[in-house]
């Protein structure tokens, strides 16, 4: 039982959830402070979290016991870049949503990786932009009706993890809320990393993505998520492909910036 409840040292306790019932954006709040505790970390001190705005913004705060910034529509990569910088020492990570981190904050994601900046994003993509009335994102699936798209979506979307991969991410991953062993132990491998690690969660959404589809039951929504997923890799190309889509040992952005600093003082 002790161990059961090992994590509640790391996060408030507050009631009731700030989150739409059947939300999985619980599941990856337990996720994160699971492998943040079997990783031996007896508080939330060596952290600082940013989120920007979206329903995935408020996993961070009011919950976690830590420092947490709490930023502008897609700029949380950018500040925690210039946190990172400042503070090189601080375990920096970015949770949010797949509105704001690839719609509004898509530049900054694909900067960030080619940059291979010292952060751990976490993106919980629930396939539509929940918060504001369930309209497309750059995640949304082709034909899924929205409010935004009540005929069907014609934009073929984003695959984030490929995009971050392609775009130079020491860590890439993509797991569902179904996979919540896969997510805590690659929350652990991407907090041993140096470098931009990537983590895409698929979070099912009943009230305002679901309900629309007409799957408005989160058990069975996701087994929808499950069901235009695979962990095949020659499928990939027909449903999104779960798992390490890569993993790389380039130096880090902070270590980089601190060898130019050092050789520039050294000629000086």
């Amino acid at each position: 039982m002790k161990e059961h409840f090992a994590i509640k040292y790391l996060r408030r306790e507050i009631l009731p959830t700030v989150f739409c019932p059947g939300c999985g954006n619980g599941i990856v709040i337990n996720c994160f402070l699971k492998a943040v505790s079997d990783l031996g970390y007896e508080d939330l001190s060596g952290f600082a979290f940013v989120s920007g705005i979206g329903c995935a913004s408020w996993c961070i705060s009011p919950y976690f016991k830590a420092d947490t910034l709490h930023t502008l529509h897609g700029r949380p990569i950018a500040f925690a870049t210039g946190l990172k910088l400042a503070r090189p020492d601080l375990q920096v990570v970015v949770i949010s949503g797949d509105g704001d981190l690839a719609g509004i904050g898509g530049n900054h994601l694909i900067h960030a990786a080619r940059r291979n900046m010292d952060l751990l994003v976490i993106c919980i993509n629930n396939l539509n932009y929940g918060m504001t009335g369930g309209q497309v994102s750059p995640t949304t699936p082709e034909n899924v009706t929205t409010t935004t798209s009540p005929y069907g979506n014609i934009e073929p979307p984003f695959r984030l993890a490929e995009l971050v991969a392609a775009a130079g991410a020491n860590l890439s991953a993509r797991w569902t809320t179904y996979h919540v062993g896969q997510i805590i132990s690659t929350i652990k491998k991407g907090l041993k990393k140096e470098g931009f690690r990537f983590i895409e969660v698929i979070s099912q959404c009943p009230t305002n993505f679901g309900r629309r589809i007409g799957i408005d039951k989160p058990p069975d929504l996701v087994k929808w998520i499950r069901s235009i997923c695979t962990v095949k890799k020659e499928n990939s190309n027909e449903k999104l492909r779960l798992g390490i889509i890569c993993e790389r040992y380039r130096p880090g952005y902070v270590s980089v910036l601190k060898s130019l600093m050092e050789r520039v003082r050294g000629e000086g």
